[in-house]
């Protein structure tokens, strides 16, 4: 059977993942997400994340976490909006690392749930994933989660597992935008 590394987010957008992307595969989740703020936040998220691999046996790998070094990528877009450039510099980073993951991990083949949330261009998502997957000779799928309601499935996921779900993307920078 063929492998599938799916970046994970967070776990409301992998319960719609895990439900339409990983059938037919050896698939395990790949928890990576430097950009989350404060690690108080980041610590919330991966207890959920956990809390859902127990739910439904989906294995997932943590990738380091290191939040210094995602504000120097940033460093300069602090205002820029959300699916601006600091969102595609920060989204590239991530598809880059869980393409050469998957290649170091001899998996098939990656992809992400990044596309189940409205706040995220799903093209731009899928052109760096191409790009990753060119870049470290991987495949790429590319995805849409957000169609046949696939938001609010994971909501409705989320609700049914007493999955934690967050009120912002995951950096600070997004984080003040919802609050004002």
């Amino acid at each position: 059977m063929k492998k599938l590394l799916l970046h994970i987010c967070c776990a409301p957008d992998a319960t719609i993942g895990i439900e339409r992307l990983t059938s037919g595969w050896d698939a395990r989740g790949f928890f990576y997400n430097p950009n989350i703020h404060p690690p108080q936040e980041y610590d919330r998220r991966l207890a959920a994340m956990n809390r859902l691999s127990e739910a439904t046996g989906f294995p997932f790998l943590t990738g380091e976490y290191n939040p210094g070094e995602w504000m120097v990528m940033v460093q300069g877009l602090e205002g820029e909006p959300e699916k601006g450039r600091r969102c595609e510099i920060c989204i590239r980073d991530r598809l880059r690392r869980t393409a050469r993951e998957a290649r170091d991990g001899a998996y098939d083949a990656f992809a992400a749930v990044l596309t189940v949330s409205p706040h995220k261009n799903a093209a731009m998502v899928n052109r760096l994933g191409t790009e990753a997957a060119l870049e470290y000779g991987v495949e790429y799928l590319p995805t849409d989660l957000k169609k046949m309601d696939g938001f609010k499935r994971s909501v409705q996921l989320s609700r049914e597992m007493s999955i934690y779900r967050q009120d912002y993307c995951g950096c600070e920078f997004s984080r003040k935008r919802e609050v004002l």
